[in-house]
């Protein structure tokens, strides 16, 4: 018996066929080999097309099912994982209207602050935790404004796993903590915020039903069944966005404990156990996979665009052709900490929430022709990447979070010795890295939803930690002197702006 986990990136389409007995992975797979297209009709904006997401899920699928000759009568369960924050729209006939606007896409920022001010502060803040800014529904509000007829011909909003799960199933459907990450949620109230909606003119009935995020949320269709190989019938269990997803497969569910993430974007993610918020909502508080009103488990999310999106970047702009991020890595130790006082300020991804919601690009700060290289570059890269970590890691503590231990998964920018190093150096926390991703945690996830796993912690029984970084405490004056350095850097650019 196997349970079915799918990560739906905006990188690539991720699954996992972990055997439900052991807990162990059977088989992955990932499509497409290199980074699926992000369309920028204009600067800022990031898109991708609904069907090509639905494609990689048929490819995937099929490829772990022939790598374990298992059918689809042998999946008990499946469960989602998703990019969050985007904006996915169908009409009636559950056909996509557009291109979703995805996480990335800063279109919608003018629409946030002007829901910001308007509904308060005080409402914002203690109702939704968070300023409406660039999430879900601001980008609903740009669509209405500026794509009137799109918008009046939208049956159903959803994030794209829900977008999905519909696909699986026919069944159009979301989560609490899905609603939370568009900012419809109003936590004092335990429902879908009316003041939200009122503001910018959104009937009620533009959202999907909510389903719990572990338990039957729809079974898989006999159209889907041919398509991808499955079994009609078969239960979608469990889904949630890529972050809350991530600590899950982290088994971080209970306050004070941080998982951590380094893919396209970089995320601190860490969980609170009362509802709190932080003033410039520079740091965003969602409801985390096992909130409930009576015990609260608030995921408090700190994300950076800029995270392997620069390092890819560092690879094809600079790197030698055909090198390997281990060579870069390789290369960049070469380099001394400090990277000799060149800084790399990595906000070149949009909109950056630590940033409260402005623009201000990348920028590469002390450069000496005459001393710089390749190397210090491309150190200069990754240290930078930890620093914008550091600098909302101190927005979180102000908030009463204490970073001690974080976990991640050995993968993407954890598999750099020197990116774990500078980070566990400058957090002061040792570095945990586990042998799972997404689609493992969405498929665990599954089992949990459908009965088959008693809790977490018979779920992730089987996590293995493979590697432990500590702080390198001879070289901690050296890390701080240059944080210190590319935090007044950064503070030059935000007195300007």
């Amino acid at each position: 018996m196997y349970l079915l986990g799918y990560d739906i990136g905006s990188s690539s389409i991720k699954c996992s066929l972990v055997d439900a007995q052991s807990g162990l992975c059977a088989a992955q797979a990932s499509y497409p080999a290199h980074e699926a297209p992000i369309s920028a009709p204009q600067q800022g904006w990031a898109e991708q097309d609904p069907e090509n997401w639905w494609q990689y899920v048929r490819i995937v699928t099929q490829q772990v099912l022939q790598k374990t000759k298992a059918t689809g009568s042998d999946i008990a369960a499946i469960g989602i994982s998703y990019q969050m924050h985007g904006l996915v729209c169908v009409d009636e006939q559950q056909r996509a209207l557009r291109p979703a606007i995805i996480w990335c896409d800063s279109r919608a920022v003018t629409y946030g602050n002007e829901a910001f001010r308007t509904l308060g502060e005080d409402y914002c803040l203690n109702h939704l935790l968070n300023s409406p800014g660039n999430f879900t529904a601001a980008k609903l509000a740009w669509l209405k404004d500026n794509e009137p007829d799109t918008f009046n011909r939208i049956h159903k909003v959803m994030l794209p796993g829900d977008y999905i799960a519909m696909r699986l199933s026919g069944t159009i459907a979301t989560t609490v903590s899905g609603l939370s990450e568009g900012i419809f949620w109003d936590f004092l109230r335990n429902d879908v915020s009316q003041e939200l909606l009122d503001h910018f003119g959104f009937s009620r009935e533009l959202l999907a039903d909510v389903k719990p995020t572990f338990g039957i949320q729809g079974e898989v269709s006999a159209q889907a069944a041919a398509e991808l190989g499955l079994a009609e019938g078969t239960p979608i269990t469990y889904r949630a966005g890529d972050q809350p997803n991530n600590a899950l497969s982290l088994n971080v569910l209970q306050p004070g404990e941080i998982a951590s993430t380094a893919g396209t974007s970089g995320v601190v993610y860490g969980v609170l156990g009362k509802v709190n918020h932080d003033p410039l909502s520079r740091v965003n508080p969602f409801a985390h996979v096992n909130h409930t009103p009576q015990e609260p488990r608030l995921g408090v999310l700190l994300c950076i665009n800029g995270t392997g999106i620069l390092n890819s970047w560092i690879r094809r702009n600079v790197a030698d052709p055909g090198m390997t991020y281990s060579e870069i890595n390789d290369l960049a130790s070469q380099a001394p900490v400090g990277s000799g006082k060149l800084s790399i300020i990595p906000f070149g991804n949009g909109a950056e929430r630590i940033l409260e919601n402005r623009e201000t690009g990348c920028s590469i700060m002390g450069l000496d022709f005459n001393h710089h290289g390749k190397a210090h570059l491309m150190r200069a890269a990754q240290e930078g990447i930890v620093f914008s970590f550091k600098y909302g890691m101190e927005i979180m503590e102000q908030m009463g979070m204490r970073v001690n231990r974080i976990r991640a998964g050995h993968t993407n920018m954890f598999l750099s010795p020197l990116f774990c190093t500078t980070l566990a150096s400058i957090a002061q926390a040792p570095i945990d890295l586990y042998d799972t991703d997404g689609s493992m945690g969405a498929a665990r996830g599954a089992g949990i939803g459908a009965g088959i796993y008693r809790d977490a912690s018979e779920a992730f029984a089987s996590l293995k930690k493979i590697a432990e970084t500590e702080p390198d405490e001879k070289r901690l004056q050296q890390y701080q002197e240059a944080y210190l350095l590319w935090k007044e850097r950064l503070e030059t650019i935000l007195s300007h702006e």
